[in-house]
């Protein structure tokens, strides 16, 4: 029997979510503060904020799940510190009434600064800047008694990403033929995460009962370089893989020290300076689903980038 579910943010999980739910037959409310989004018969896309109690309250009535794939205004902490949990709380409160579980993309913050690869049994207790209130937030989600699943990604790439650096930082310089210029090492291994398979596991999620209250991390395929990614771009788009370069973290550091923008992505750089890698495996048997080829992700990407103009 089809259901009706609310997905709140229309970026790329909220929109890929939004546009799988509609495929198989679901009715969707999805909820924006432009009131932007996929356009689909199954889709009711509606304007309004998450922080609204009556907003959320309205657009909760009914619905089997909320996904909540909000972005803070900035990317920075303190940004993300006065939206978010603010924005979760209500979101929780209401999904709880409404008897629905509320699901959540998370990233890999939490886990903070790695020597080995990450399972869902490393601890996650980072206690610095952005990685620091994803933590709360988690510990929130734990505390609250509506039922949640959080389900964690790496780095993004796929159709409709862009803001990411597998997205237009890499994917429009490979098919111009420019110089690729990556943060931290080219070569250490990085898992990067297919937005597809993130949506897809997040709606197993909050279809099976038995996976409700968990973390999960998204189907992700084996981790490769960002050269190797940028030569796999190349190689989907049939053009010559471009020069690959590395942006000196000690820069970015001195840029950061005037500029609050660089400041912010430098905090991060660590996940690329050395190997950053997810183990998905034991998601993937509770899921029962697997990631996509990275290759086929490739070149869906590609071809999704030329449409774009």
């Amino acid at each position: 029997m089809n259901s009706t579910y609310l997905v709140i943010g229309a970026g790329p999980v909220g929109a890929t979510i939004a546009q799988q739910l509609a495929d198989r037959g679901d009715r969707v409310r999805l909820l924006t503060r432009s009131g932007s989004g996929p356009v689909h018969a199954s889709i009711e896309r509606l304007r309004g904020d998450a922080t609204d109690r009556d907003t959320i309250a309205q657009a909760t009535a009914g619905v089997r799940a909320v996904f909540h794939c909000m972005h803070g205004s900035a990317y920075a902490a303190d940004a993300w510190r006065a939206e978010l949990p603010r924005a979760e709380r209500v979101v929780l409160e209401a999904a709880g009434r409404a008897g629905a579980v509320a699901v959540f993309p998370e990233s890999l913050y939490a886990y903070g600064h790695v020597t080995a690869p990450m399972t869902e049994q490393t601890p996650r207790t980072a206690d610095f800047g952005k990685p620091a209130v994803r933590v709360e937030l988690l510990r929130a989600r734990d505390a609250s008694p509506t039922p949640t699943v959080s389900v964690a990604a790496s780095d993004f790439y796929g159709p409709l990403v862009r803001t990411a650096h597998a997205g237009e930082r890499m994917v429009p310089t490979v098919l111009a033929g420019r110089t690729m210029r990556v943060l931290g090492d080219p070569d250490a291994p990085h898992s990067w995460t297919y937005v597809p398979d993130l949506g897809a596991a997040m709606i197993k999620a909050a279809d099976e009962d038995a996976l409700w209250d968990s973390f999960l991390h998204a189907p992700t395929a084996p981790p490769i370089s960002q050269r190797a990614l940028v030569q796999l771009y190349a190689d989907a788009a049939g053009v010559p893989a471009p020069r690959v370069s590395r942006v000196p973290t000690w820069a970015l550091k001195s840029i950061g020290a005037v500029h609050a923008g660089t400041r912010e992505l430098a905090e991060m750089v660590f996940q690329f300076d050395k190997p950053f890698v997810m183990d998905s495996s034991a998601s993937e048997k509770r899921l029962g689903l697997s990631p996509t080829p990275i290759e086929t992700g490739a070149k869906a990407t590609v071809d999704w980038w030329r449409t774009q103009a």
